[in-house]
């Protein structure tokens, strides 16, 4: 029997995938990126925006990623436009602007859809696996962040205005 070829970010909506793990995902320069990669990882996933007032969030999760890469924490950054407009650029703007106002060294990757009927498959395990406290699983707003455990569990959802320094308790409890 013929191998498949990798779930990637292209499957259609409303594909399900057993593990985050089965997913490929766009990095931000274009090549794909097996989530396979960081199998063992304890993860901080967050939709990221440029020009919104939760931008300097990524001051927060830079720090969270320089502070925990070496207990085996990533943080992955998903670029998305789906609220009001407020990541407009290029991929290449994107990268540009989190490293050159941020530092930013974690992972980023290709613009998503985190809600709707384009929404990338990776938002949709996240959010069936922790669906939220409000009336929908939809994402709120940017920078919301799930943390996922070494074997791939979805762990928790944090709310946009959480700070990613409060993290720092559950990622220390998953490690």
């Amino acid at each position: 029997m013929p191998d498949s070829p990798p779930p990637d970010a292209s499957d259609p909506p409303g594909s399900s995938h057993d593990s985050l793990y089965d997913l490929t995902m766009t990095g931000i320069d274009g090549n794909p990126v097996a989530l396979a990669e960081f199998r063992g990882q304890v993860l901080v996933i967050a939709n990221v925006a440029s020009q919104c007032g939760l931008t300097p969030h990524y001051e927060g999760l830079q720090a969270l990623h320089a502070q925990y890469a070496d207990q085996g924490v990533s943080v992955l950054g998903f670029p998305c436009n789906q609220f009001a407009g407020q990541e407009p650029g290029s991929d290449a703007d994107v990268c540009a602007f989190a490293q050159g106002n941020y530092g930013v060294t974690f992972p980023l990757f290709s613009k998503i859809d985190v809600n709707g009927p384009t929404e990338a498959p990776l938002y949709a395990l996240l959010k069936a696996a922790q669906p939220g406290d409000g009336e929908s699983s939809d994402i709120a707003w940017n920078f919301e962040k799930f943390l996922v455990g070494r074997e791939g569990q979805v762990l928790a959802r944090f709310a946009p205005p959480t700070p990613p320094a409060d993290l720092a308790p559950a990622i220390e409890a998953a490690l």
